[in-house]
């Protein structure tokens, strides 16, 4: 049973509800309100359909129009007349839509009728589609004459009622066949016994690899193999040279001290210099990035998918005598030329796939306008995605949200999480000097009790920027060490609680669940996911697995899944800048940090129209 057709505008007008014109009942839940979050405002209206709760959405758009069509029905029905309806739906309300009208009432009577029509329409389908199962003898190798002779009969009978039913026909022809190639099927058993039969060789492998031969070649290998190799000791003295500094261009040497290490003696005195404090100056973070629009006439001009003309007449003539009414056909070259554009900028293919599709469904059926090229029409369709995709939906102020739960009187705890080797110690530090600098107090938590050293790597971050630390050690329990942490920062007046985790794969089960474990025993304001820019598709994968994780290992009915990203290594990568948008599109969350050196100041914001750019250059 259909529980809800509604048709509204992009901009969100509802024109006309089923529930509304025939009195049915309200959905529960917001379905299509979710639909609009999770699927049109993110680009996937490519997608065949949406679940929410326990309903099915399916929808279809009418883009020169403007209008959205959607359909919910419940899940476990699986109503096959859906797509027929909708189609159906959007031809007859397309005659009648008015921009300036606002009362389709008269409309109700034609759903109706629409309704009653898909819905005989896939009985019938249904009905054609079943067909009876007739007794076949039982077939073995011994009885193949046997099974001929009925299919021989099976055979001349549907020959006799091909003229009558053309679908029945085909049907019997289909079965035919493949009984023909259970007739010419022999175990593997049989082969072999028929040829020690005829006098071949014991083990017939049919062209599968002999395992004795591979032997023989292995025991040959060992033979060849001299017996020196393996036993010679490296007889060679150690370099004992010191480092010196590398000389470039000629230049005098200036042999200055290349070893910055604390001494020995010095480590854990409270007055070493403060470095970080003193020499490393405003966070970028606190800066504004220009982007640069000097190319962006030239590359509007460009003909992306489509081959350039040679003369100008041609380009001109193609622009004015194109299709008015852009067709999937007509998308396709500009389509795939941007889908490798994107797969090149580091964008998973998954991701470049979806995006294009979204681009289709949303540009074909719309009316293409005068001296304009299909390629700029899929380009600028592409831009507007990209920067929806990429543009926050909810305030990523996390200093507002600081004073917030200051003024509340606890501490706003960040943790952070991600792979092995990603930067998240290093990250974090440089997120707490930049809270330093707008005079919030932090401090850090050393919950990385799996990996030998981490402890002491945090200790020295809280050391050079002079904030406290609290660690356990290692072998302790992380979720209960962050809580701890907690509790000593609310008693010590701290703004900021940054808690470092260790590194684990997303496939790791133990330490998956002693995050989860950590996460909802401490119900952090934000869980940070510290991920690299240099990954392609397996970013998808990290991020995909990391939220699936960490839903299914919760212990609360409303999960805790990832906040926001930080995006490190973002200075290695020149103009393959797609991770971040591929771990966006995968997750819905926002990038709120970036990566881009090895110094304290060297984080910074998310400038999205250079990321667009990029993509699209």
């Amino acid at each position: 049973m259909l529980e809800e057709l509604l048709i509204f505008t992009r901009g969100g007008l509802i024109l006309w509800s089923s529930c509304r014109a025939l009195g049915g009942a309200a959905l529960k839940g917001s379905p299509i309100d979710a639909l609009i979050r999770s699927c049109l405002l993110e680009e996937r209206s490519a997608d065949a359909s949406f679940s929410q709760d326990n309903y099915a959405l399916k929808w279809t758009f009418h883009n020169d129009l403007g209008l959205v069509f959607v359909a919910v029905y419940q899940r476990m029905l699986h109503l096959l007349y859906v797509d027929d309806l909708l189609a159906a739906v959007r031809k007859e309300f397309s005659q009648i839509y008015d921009p300036k009208r606002k009362d389709y009432h008269d409309f109700t009577d034609v759903f109706r009728q629409l309704h009653l029509e898909a819905e005989a329409r896939a009985e019938n389908m249904k009905k054609s589609k079943q067909q009876p199962i007739t007794s076949r003898p039982s077939q073995s190798i011994s009885n193949n004459k046997t099974s001929t002779e009925v299919r021989g009969a099976d055979s001349t009978a549907t020959g006799g009622n091909k003229k009558k039913g053309g679908s029945a026909a085909k049907d019997d022809s289909d079965c035919a066949d493949s009984d023909k190639g259970q007739e010419n099927y022999q175990p593997r058993s049989a082969l072999l016994v028929k040829g020690k039969e005829n006098g071949g060789p014991k083990d017939n492998n049919n062209g599968a690899f002999d395992v004795n031969k591979l032997q023989k070649l292995r025991n040959n290998k060992k033979k060849t193999v001299p017996a020196e190799i393996g036993t010679k000791k490296n007889t060679t003295k150690p370099d004992t040279k010191k480092k010196v500094n590398r000389v470039w261009d000629d230049k005098p040497t200036d042999n200055k001290k290349l070893d910055f290490t604390d001494p020995a003696d010095k480590r854990g005195d409270d007055e070493v210099i403060d470095h970080a404090l003193v020499n490393q100056g405003e966070s970028m973070m606190d800066k504004d990035e220009n982007v640069s629009s000097d190319s962006e006439d030239e590359e509007e001009e460009q003909v992306q998918g489509v081959p350039k003309k040679k003369g100008w007449f041609s380009s001109m003539f193609q622009s004015i005598s194109g299709n008015n009414v852009l067709e999937k056909s007509d998308l396709q070259p500009a389509l795939k030329a941007l889908k490798d554009r994107l797969m090149t900028k580091n964008v998973a293919e998954e991701i470049a796939e979806k995006l294009c599709e979204s681009v289709a469904a949303s540009l074909e059926g719309k009316k293409l306008g005068s001296f304009t090229r299909i390629s700029s029409t899929v380009q600028t369709a592409m831009e507007e995605a990209l920067v929806r995709i990429l543009t926050p939906r909810r305030s990523i102020d996390i200093l507002r949200d600081v004073q917030s739960a200051k003024e509340r009187g606890r501490p706003y705890v960040i943790v952070f999480v991600g792979v092995n080797g990603v930067g998240k110690s290093t990250n974090l530090a440089k997120v707490a000097y930049w809270l330093l600098q707008h005079n919030l107090s932090v401090t850090l938590a050393a919950c990385d009790t799996f990996r030998s050293g981490a402890v002491e790597q945090l200790r020295t971050h809280a050391r050079r920027l002079k904030i406290p630390i609290f660690e356990k050690g290692y072998e302790k329990d992380p979720a209960v060490v962050a809580k701890e942490a907690i509790q000593e920062a609310a008693r010590n007046k701290s703004d900021v609680v940054l808690v470092d985790t260790a590194g684990r794969m997303q496939d790791n089960e133990p330490l998956m669940r002693a995050l989860s474990k950590l996460i909802n025993l401490n119900n952090p304001d934000l869980v940070l996911f510290v991920g690299e820019a240099l990954v392609g598709n397996d970013a998808v994968d990290q991020l995909t697995k990391f939220n699936q994780k960490l839903a299914d290992l919760s212990s609360v009915p409303t999960a805790r899944l990832i906040d926001g990203i930080l995006l490190t290594k973002f200075d290695t990568i020149d103009d393959k800048v797609g991770a971040a948008l591929s771990m966006v599109y995968i997750s819905g969350a926002p990038v709120m940090f970036v990566g881009c050196g090895q110094s304290y100041t060297d984080l910074k914001k998310l400038n999205v129209k250079s990321i667009v750019k990029t993509l699209l250059k």
